[in-house]
């Protein structure tokens, strides 16, 4: 009897001490923990997917990815990204069912391409949140009704596009090439912008007769050997000065061109400066950027601050918000990196930047046919 009692005198110790230490490896504590996650914030869980490219594309993928990334670091956030498996709807809807089943409830999907993407899965998963970067309400269909837990940012590319153009002319440069990656909205806008802008300038100094600009598409998002090759022709027989690449990765075949010349690029999406100067120093004039880190974070820190209601179900344009300070904006050139001279400092670029805001200097989103200019614009069409 005794040697029972002991056993269960022993046995019921024990189980104190087990309930005393479990805590060991749990916490009921609210606040933020040695790696910065909080009770509250654990709820979310972000995912990324990528669109044709990837989050080495030195452009829209990586800048949305860092931009998560970054977030999701200072918040304490789980974060993955999902790579589909090829470019359609189905695969990018197989990464959607793949983030959702893995515990991931707010995810972030940059590109036009996801429109399909957003229309089969939002009200299936209607407890996620998705935030959609350049998918305008032309990609959904006009009859299609943005779901309450989908916010959707497109931007006024034609704006920043402007802004390069006439910068790159107003630095001297007459002979002009936009490379543009697939004739989709976002593309064409920052190209025909970008020609309004050169337009403009040159008729602001009074040499329309003397600018040409080549124009062309490589149909894709990447830089290959027969661009490269159609690029050599741009920049050695034509005389091409610099081009506009606005297409993703597919700088890099215009950047290895240039490099054989000493020729310049403009980048686009992103100050893309520290990638481009990498084939050439000082290649890069300036870069057209848009501001699509800043939209991550900002939606991420309001889905997390619980305001999302408060978006849900739109679709927001944005651009200029500011005519003062040209870095508040959606829409602009860098400040640090573009290569001012006396024919553009960055005094004109600001006074550029107010004419706009006010709306004395007016540019146009219409991309269904190519600008009326005064300039010489070549329009190839595809190269591939």
């Amino acid at each position: 009897m005794k040697k029972f009692l002991a056993l269960l005198l022993a046995l019921v110790m024990s189980l104190s001490l087990v309930a005393c230490g479990g805590g060991s490896d749990t916490t009921t504590d609210e606040s933020t923990d040695a790696e910065g996650d909080t009770s509250e914030n654990a709820t979310y869980q972000v995912a990324m997917i990528t669109d044709y490219g990837d989050i080495t594309d030195q452009s829209f993928n990586q800048t949305t990815y860092e931009a998560c990334q970054e977030f999701c670091d200072a918040e304490g956030l789980q974060f993955e990204y999902y790579k589909p498996a090829g470019d359609s709807t189905a695969e990018r809807v197989a990464m959607v069912d793949a983030a959702v089943a893995d515990g991931y409830n707010i995810i972030v999907m940059p590109g036009y391409a996801f429109a399909e993407t957003i229309k089969e899965t939002a009200e299936l998963y209607p407890d996620v949140t998705f935030i959609a970067l350049d998918v305008a309400q032309g990609d959904l269909g006009e009859d299609y009704t943005l779901p309450s837990n989908v916010y959707c940012a497109v931007y006024q590319e034609e704006l920043c596009g402007y802004m390069a153009g006439y910068a790159a002319v107003k630095l001297g440069y007459t002979h002009l090439g936009v490379l543009g990656g697939m004739a989709v909205p976002a593309v064409q806008r920052f190209g025909y912008g970008f020609v309004q802008g050169a337009d403009a300038a040159a008729v602001e100094l009074g040499i329309a007769d003397q600018v040409v600009m080549e124009y062309a598409y490589g149909n894709q998002f990447f830089g290959d050997a027969d661009i490269t090759a159609y690029m050599d022709n741009w920049y050695q027989t034509l005389g091409v000065q610099v081009v506009f690449a606005s297409g993703g990765g597919i700088y890099t075949s215009a950047a290895e061109a240039a490099a054989k010349v000493g020729g310049k690029l403009i980048g686009v999406d992103v100050d893309q400066s520290a990638n481009i100067n990498t084939y050439g120093e000082g290649m890069c004039v300036t870069s057209a950027m848009k501001g699509l880190a800043e939209t991550v974070k900002h939606m991420l820190s309001e889905v997390v601050a619980g305001n999302f209601a408060n978006y849900g179900g739109k679709i927001e344009t944005l651009g200029l918000v500011n005519g003062d300070d040209p870095t508040a904006n959606y829409v602009q050139l860098p400040m640090e990196t573009t290569q001012w001279g006396d024919g553009f400092t960055q005094d004109d670029y600001k006074a550029l930047v107010k004419a706009m805001y006010d709306g004395e200097v007016t540019v146009s989103n219409d991309i269904s046919a190519m600008p009326a200019t005064t300039i010489t614009v070549n329009f190839a069409g595809n190269i591939k």
